[in-house]
């Protein structure tokens, strides 16, 4: 099995009418804050304007704990996968550029003692830190990026899970208006993804704000989006207006669409392959050539322990 160029990957939509067709015509055969490992820093919240110009340098001069170059603000902000607006890549940044993120909230409801809504102000009340991670796209392309925000384990123990409560289910605006790609009927809209709640806990799972010391840009997924940084990259949702605990695990976006490709953990393991492609390397945004997928995205010292009694093969 050969890996291949994101930049050849057939969108999912499209592959799937495809082989409908072929069917019906009868020819169808980043981180940091790591234990022990790594650093974090407590920085201040920038308050949302839209659009910002950020004082970013473009050289590559910082690295994360594996000694990884952070992308480009430029490389992180132009090539981007959020269906919401674009299958391609490279002009969901033209088409998110008047997507205004305020106001904003986000309510947290379900298997909870204390429901609440969180509106922009209140997510700031959270103490920020940068954190570096690396990002591995399921395409097999990755990135390292510098988010700021906040654990999610924090805004989990204001509301109160249940002890009912096993899984966190997330969801994404709805606003076919304002987001273009939302107006395809490929996809069952809005967009939804879901961890289990140890997943959620973990502390290396955050709420992400911003990037490069700015406000998430809207095609990062202003205001507020997930990252998971030992899963492939389409677990961490972005413009996330709901959190719902449940009892029950949440059929995300991409499982109801191709179940067959994409299953509920999607944790980066070089052993497991995509269907239609290897996973066994990943071609870094900024690099030629192709380097080894590392197993958890490289964080397996601090997850791993949450798969040991768990077939990673038949839950992929």
């Amino acid at each position: 099995m050969q890996a291949i160029p994101s930049r050849e990957i057939t969108p999912e939509h499209i592959y799937i009418s495809r082989r409908k067709f072929l069917r019906r015509a009868g020819v169808f055969t980043i981180g940091t804050l790591i234990s022990g490992c790594a650093t974090w820093r407590a920085v201040s919240t920038p308050s949302q304007t839209q659009n910002p110009q950020p004082d970013t340098k473009e050289l590559r001069d910082e690295t994360d704990e594996l000694g990884d170059a952070w992308n480009t603000h430029a490389e992180i902000t132009n090539y981007n996968n959020f269906y919401e607006f674009s299958t391609d890549k490279q002009e969901v940044a033209k088409l998110a550029a008047d997507f205004v993120a305020t106001p904003w909230t986000i309510a947290v409801d379900g298997l909870v003692n204390k429901p609440r809504t969180f509106d922009l102000d209140d997510l700031r009340g959270f103490q920020h830190e940068e954190r570096v991670y690396r990002l591995r796209c399921v395409e097999a392309w990755s990135m390292v990026i510098p988010w700021y925000g906040f654990p999610l384990s924090k805004l989990l123990t204001a509301v109160e899970p249940t002890t009912a409560a096993r899984y966190v289910r997330f969801e994404t605006l709805y606003d076919p208006a304002r987001m273009p790609g939302q107006r395809s009927t490929w996809y069952d809209w809005p967009y939804v993804e879901g961890l289990r709640l140890d997943e959620a806990r973990h502390d290396l799972t955050i709420l992400a704000t911003g990037l490069y010391g700015n406000p998430l840009p809207s095609q990062n997924g202003a205001p507020v989006r997930l990252v998971v940084p030992w899963k492939y990259g389409f677990k961490s949702i972005k413009s996330i207006v709901r959190i719902t605990l449940t009892d029950s695990q949440p059929t995300s976006l991409w499982m109801a669409a191709a179940p067959r490709e994409y299953g509920f953990y999607a944790n980066v393991n070089p052993q497991v392959h995509h269907p239609r492609w290897s996973q066994a390397n990943e071609r870094r945004i900024g690099e030629a050539g192709r380097r080894p997928t590392l197993m958890f995205n490289g964080y397996e010292t601090q997850v791993a322990h949450l798969y040991t009694d768990i077939d990673l093969d038949r839950n992929f």
